[in-house]
């Protein structure tokens, strides 16, 4: 039997918990691809998830391996797999919100939830894209159906899904008006952002124009104060699941139009993805990048919540 490096979780906590081990390869089963890993993103969920939160339920029994963001070579295919050969490039989000196991050398998943990787995107920023980029684009494009002329606000504007969603509502011809903070607000214009606010010196409630679309990737008050924004029809998406809920009964009772959100597992939008990158539309931003053992310390920065863009795992 063949072994691997993966990081393990055996216990919910802080980030000292995740430890590297050795796990067995693991073989695909009809319709799956075997992916070795060249890069793995790092996302909130897998905070919240190690410190017993996030999709803390939907993994079971501990130990598991985090991760769901992961980009690498097809390094052998189950039967019925007609999507993808041997020495493919590729990138995905398996099996969210069960475990994938991306914080690992191998990862075996659907061949349909993986995309080809287009030639302009590197394995390490590609994996930066899965479960931010489809966030971003389940959001926009599936959920609010947004069109040419809207206008969408977008709350944490630089962050992993904010600075994607950015591009994504701009290549679909929206308005753009995003909050972050003033040192980012030239990165984010370069990013193709509209209007700038700076949350931590301006009421967004007070400047903003209606618009029609709230893409909330904060929560709490800020998605019960982007209420005051909304067109009469339009809609709020709250994506902290913490908070969602109390966001809809308050839009609820306000006759305003607001739902919640979970990202699922979606090849061919991550085709659309790869293709926009492609039309360089669309381009992630890499805050850091760690080495594989030092999950712990990937895990601490994004907890710090002051991160532009998205962080990476080196495998």
């Amino acid at each position: 039997m063949d072994f691997m490096r993966a990081v393990s979780l055996d216990r919910f906590g802080d980030p000292e918990v995740l430890s590297v081990v050795q796990r067995p390869v693991p073989v695909p089963l009809p319709t799956e691809i075997r992916v070795r890993v060249a890069a793995a993103g790092v996302n909130p969920v897998d905070w919240k998830t190690r410190a017993g939160q996030g999709m803390a339920a939907a993994l079971g029994d501990l130990p598991v391996v985090l991760g769901w963001d992961v980009a690498g070579v097809v390094d052998a295919i189950g039967p019925g797999v007609t999507r993808f050969a041997v020495g493919d490039l590729v990138f995905g989000m398996p099996w969210f919100p069960r475990q994938a196991a991306g914080y690992a050398e191998y990862v075996t998943g659907p061949s349909r939830q993986f995309a080809a990787l287009p030639p302009e995107l590197d394995p390490l920023a590609a994996a930066a894209l899965p479960l931010a980029g489809l966030t971003a684009w389940q959001a926009l494009v599936d959920v609010a159906r947004l069109v040419e002329g809207q206008r969408v606000l977008i709350h944490a504007a630089a962050g992993g899904v904010g600075h994607l969603a950015v591009q994504i509502a701009r290549s679909l011809g929206a308005y753009v008006i995003g909050t972050a903070s003033s040192a980012k607000h030239r990165m984010l214009g370069e990013l193709g952002l509209d209007e700038a606010i700076n949350y931590r010196g301006t009421d967004f409630e007070k400047v903003v124009e209606p618009v029609d679309l709230v893409l909330d990737l904060l929560g709490g008050e800020v998605a019960t104060r982007s209420l005051d924004v909304l067109r009469p029809g339009g809609l709020l998406i709250s994506l902290p699941s913490r908070t969602a809920a109390a966001a809809v009964a308050e839009a609820s009772a306000r006759g305003l139009r607001a739902t919640g959100m979970v990202v699922e597992p979606d090849g061919y939008g991550l085709e659309q993805i790869a293709a926009l990158v492609s039309a360089r539309r669309l381009r992630p931003v890499l805050a850091e990048t760690f080495p594989l053992e030092r999950a712990d310390a990937a895990h601490r920065l994004g907890e710090a919540g002051r991160t532009t863009g998205k962080i990476v795992l080196t495998v």
